[in-house]
Order: C-alpha cells, then sequence, then structure tokens
C-alpha cells in the first residue's frame, strides 16, 4: 500500500510538470500575441499621429481657402452691385424709349390726316416743279 502510495504521488508530480510545461507554453504563446498586440497598437498609434498632422495641415488649408474665398466676394460685392445699378439704368432707358415711342404714334396717329395732306401737296408741288423744268428744258 505504500507503494500505491508513492506511486500516486510520483504520478501526482509528473502530471503537475507536466501541468507546469503546458501552462508555461500557454503563457509564452500569450506573451508572443501580447508583444504583437503591442507592435500593431504603436503602429496604429503611429498612423494615428501622421493622420492628425495630415488633418491638422487640410483644416488649416481649408481655413486659408475659406478666408481667401470670403476676401474675393467681399472684392466682387461693389462689381455685383454696379452690375445691378446697371440693369436699373437700363430697364429706366427701355422704359423711356418706350414711352417716346408711344408718345410718337399716338402724335402720328393724331396728325395723320394732316401728314397726308402735306404729303400730297408735297407731290403736287414737286410734280409742277418737273413740268416747269421740263417745259423751260424745251423752251432752250
Amino acid at each position: 500500500m505504500e507503494l500505491i502510495l508513492y506511486l500516486s504521488v510520483a504520478l501526482l508530480a509528473v502530471a503537475f510538470a507536466v501541468l507546469v510545461y503546458f501552462v508555461a507554453q500557454t503563457l509564452r504563446s500569450v506573451q508572443h500575441t501580447l508583444a504583437n498586440v503591442s507592435g500593431t497598437l504603436n503602429d496604429v498609434v503611429n498612423q494615428m499621429d501622421g493622420i492628425t498632422h495630415e488633418t491638422t495641415e487640410l483644416l488649416h488649408k481649408t481655413n486659408q481657402l475659406t478666408a481667401d474665398i470670403q476676401e474675393r466676394t467681399q472684392a466682387l460685392t461693389p462689381v455685383f452691385e454696379s452690375v445691378k445699378g446697371i440693369g436699373e439704368s437700363v430697364h429706366k432707358v427701355n422704359a423711356s424709349i418706350e414711352q417716346v415711342t408711344q408718345n410718337v404714334v399716338q402724335k402720328s396717329e393724331r396728325h395723320s390726316d394732316e401728314i397726308a395732306r402735306a404729303v400730297q401737296w408735297t407731290e403736287a408741288a414737286i410734280d409742277m416743279w418737273h413740268k416747269w423744268k421740263n417745259k423751260k428744258l424745251k423752251q432752250h
């Protein structure tokens, strides 16, 4: 019975040694995995630093571009106001021309009979002058 006790203790010692060996292997594997994770995280941190730097530069350039656009827009404001003024002036000139045209049409309609008589008298005078001129040429 003593022998069984010694064999049991020996078996227990061997089992414990095997357990310790596999726990050590597992811990080494975990250590290796954690080292890889640490390296990956360091790479991610470096990439994030680069991205942060690039983003900061991009934001700075965007702010400069926004300021430039705002300055140019403010510089163009007087031009747009001038164009608006020109448009209003052209509209007023068109309205004046239309009014003058309407006045001329109305006056010509009122005096159309008188104008027709004046044209007839003018034609008659021209005919008489031509006849007189022809008569004078025949006499010479």
